[in-house]
């Protein structure tokens, strides 16, 4: 249930307000928009009535919520929610460029692309410390090792650090040493990770995973936002279906459904769901006019020799050019990295 309080509010009278509602048993979330405040009842409603919250003054409409998210919906947040990643802002006009390698490899590698990365345009950092791979023979990733190795390089650069978390075990050095927890496809629906995160204050990148619905991750983003984070970005990395083409298949539909649906950010990550590094370009930039509020990106200084996913990362050269053109579109889109703030660092 969702209450609109008339504009012109004192609040004194929107604090009274929460002080009833919480004092009948429910949470409530409070949401300032740009032309009203939205309070949210949060618990079991079906207890109350309408007319029971109208009968406050204050008290402009009240309607309830069908669907089962609530903090992620935007009936409860009307204005775009903009996540702070370490003074790199994400959502509205503001848009998030995440590149790096799908695994770190070695200090100075990582150190070197991130340079290079910054001066194309990116303002975060993405790198795989803890790889979940399809073989268990496969490189598994560094490690705490790997999360060291990209401090130093956000310490050389002041680009903010993004990485997988695959398990509760290594929270708390993800807590300590990582700007953005990623929450990778084949862990959407892992409650404990979520709920375990949702009692952080870290944002949360939440990928879709590959065979669910958007009404499944918009549950899955619930999960964390119940918890009491709220700093959580959607990202779309392409589901599974019957084409073989490619690795997955780009729904850039989530976009506007998402938008729509809920407050929240929602970025693409066109490296995933292509697995072929010649098809990346063209899936980043119809992001972009589709709306998205940013890209994640895989870049590797030599892909053919990469440790994992050599074939869906971009070369630095081919992120250049890809950036000169990503640049003009975000100029159509009104929208902005904020590289301004980034280079200062």
């Amino acid at each position: 249930m969702i209450i609109h309080v008339k504009e012109g509010a004192k609040e004194q009278e929107i604090k009274e307000l929460t002080t009833n509602i919480e004092e009948a048993g429910f949470q409530v979330h409070r949401s300032d928009g740009k032309n009203r405040t939205i309070i949210g009842l949060i618990g079991d409603t079906s207890k109350i009535t309408e007319n029971d919250m109208k009968r406050y003054k204050v008290v402009d409409d009240v309607h309830r919520i069908s669907a089962p998210y609530k903090k992620a919906n935007r009936q409860f947040h009307e204005d775009d929610s903009i996540i702070d990643i370490d003074g790199v802002k994400v959502g509205a006009e503001n848009f998030m460029v995440c590149a790096g390698p799908c695994s770190v490899e070695n200090e100075e590698d990582t150190v070197a692309l991130a340079k290079r990365l910054k001066a194309a345009g990116a303002n975060t950092l993405r790198g795989g410390a803890f790889k979940p791979r399809t073989s268990p023979y496969a490189f598994q990733g560094l490690g705490v090792e790997g999360l060291r190795i990209l401090q130093t390089a956000k310490q050389e650069t002041g680009l903010p650090v993004v990485s997988e978390l695959m398990s509760t075990d290594y929270l708390d050095d993800f807590v300590e040493m990582v700007d953005v927890i990623q929450v990778g496809a084949r862990n959407m629906q892992n409650f404990d990770l979520l709920k375990a995160i949702g009692k952080t204050n870290k944002p949360v990148l939440l990928k879709r995973g590959m065979s669910a619905t958007m009404k499944e991750w918009l549950m899955s983003a619930e999960y964390v936002m119940a918890g009491g984070n709220e700093n959580v970005i959607f990202c779309e990395r392409g589901i599974r279906t019957f084409e073989t083409a490619t690795r997955n298949t780009l729904d850039l539909q989530t976009v506007p459904v998402i938008q729509k649906e809920s407050h929240l950010p929602i970025v693409i990550d066109p490296s995933h769901a292509a697995g072929i590094r010649h098809i990346i370009p063209s899936m980043a930039k119809a992001a972009v006019m589709s709306g998205a509020n940013g890209l994640q990106i895989e870049v590797h200084q030599d892909p053919e020799n990469a440790w994992s996913d050599g074939q869906q990362c971009l070369t630095p050269d081919e992120f250049d050019e890809l950036m000169t053109t990503i640049n003009m579109l975000l100029e159509i889109e009104k929208k902005t990295t904020g590289m301004e703030a980034i280079v200062q660092k």
